[in-house]
């Protein structure tokens, strides 16, 4: 995933700085979708020049890319996702958690989403994520609980 990626940024001429290696790893190793405070806490003890700034063009720049995707954070905010398998995201509508759904037709599916958009409209789509919201177990859970009281 880490050389799949490395050789995205190549293919677009862009350099591989150290900052850039670090924050590309920690998304690859983490799946906490995380935001750019939460980056930046994971990772300024060990690279001390690293800003905030530099991560948010970061992200941007791999979301320009396709290596992540920016899903919206229950405080209005964005998390970041790397994005080097099929998938997509189920969103707790109460407590913003966001879950991986691994799809391995997720390519197809895609596809036909765009086909449909094509024959339907005439639009040409250039990106498409895929997320669905309810609510997780745990909420699912808790709200039980609260109605059987």
């Amino acid at each position: 995933m880490y050389e799949k990626a490395l050789e995205t940024l190549r293919n677009n001429n862009v350099r591989i700085t150290p900052q850039r290696q670090i924050i590309l790893k920690y998304l690859i190793n983490h799946d906490n979708h995380p935001s750019v405070d939460t980056i930046y806490e994971a990772l300024k003890q060990e690279f001390s020049n690293l800003s905030i700034a530099t991560i948010y063009n970061t992200l941007q720049l791999f979301e320009k890319l396709d290596i992540i995707i920016a899903l919206p954070a229950e405080d209005g905010g964005i998390r970041y996702d790397f994005f080097g398998s099929p998938h997509f995201h189920a969103i707790c509508d109460n407590c913003g958690k966001i879950e991986d759904i691994d799809f391995p037709n997720y390519k197809q599916l895609k596809q036909e989403l765009a086909k449909e958009a094509m024959d339907q409209t005439g639009f040409q789509t250039n990106k498409i994520h895929i997320e669905v919201f309810g609510l997780c177990k745990n909420c699912r859970e808790e709200l039980a609980k609260k109605d059987n009281q």
